[in-house]
């Protein structure tokens, strides 16, 4: 009786299993290069063009820094430079390297957090393009679902929609682009009216 029972059991397990699996594999997925996405979209250059431009300023801060520190240095290994200064100006020499070593120590440290600031946000508005974008073209092609292909161990390459997102987040980014611009213009000829206007005399 117990073994009846058991494979009675079975036997609507394997059924129900089997409704699952015919449900699912109805269901079209699409997987997207999450990585692609940020290096090849508008998007992703604009943002990445940015964060250079980040860097580019702080290690040009951080490279005059460290010259003027090595001319500073280098003074104290010149004897002959250190025989004819003052007690005076020799302490003041050697205050000028400490102050110089604590301000490239501070601006290192400090280009180190913007930029970690700076790409925690990149990556967040970029997640939020990717989806938006992956949202798009999900309904236009149908899918049930759009997975990072990170988190995939294979994927047919026929269900990649890597491009076709790119695609659409340039898109996206070239109507925010004129939006923007146009708002600009805007706000400036506001300004400019109202440079223009006769200020009113005063009864």
């Amino acid at each position: 009786m117990k073994i009846k029972r058991f494979i009675l059991s079975l036997i609507v397990l394997l059924i129900c299993s089997s409704s699952l699996f015919a449900i699912e594999s109805k269901s079209v997925i699409g997987v997207v290069n999450f990585m692609t996405c940020l290096t090849d979209s508008k998007y992703g250059k604009n943002e990445q063009e940015q964060l250079e431009n980040i860097k580019k300023q702080w290690s040009s801060l951080i490279e005059e820094t460290e010259k003027e520190l090595g001319d500073v240095s280098a003074k104290f290994e010149d004897q002959d430079y250190l025989d004819g200064l003052s007690p005076e100006a020799e302490e003041e020499l050697k205050m000028k390297q400490s102050a110089l070593n604590q301000d490239l120590a501070k601006y290192q440290n400090q280009l180190y957090q913007i930029l970690n600031q700076a790409n925690y946000f990149f990556i967040q508005k970029m997640s939020s393009n990717i989806s938006k974008a992956s949202e798009s073209i999900a309904e236009n092609k149908k899918l049930d679902l759009v997975l990072n292909k990170e988190a995939c161990f294979y994927n047919n390459p026929k269900i990649d929609i890597t491009e076709l997102v790119i695609k659409q987040m340039d898109r996206n980014f070239d109507k925010e682009t004129v939006k923007n611009e146009d708002a600009t213009k805007d706000e400036n000829q506001i300004v400019a009216d109202t440079k223009q206007a006769p200020a009113k005399k005063i009864k």
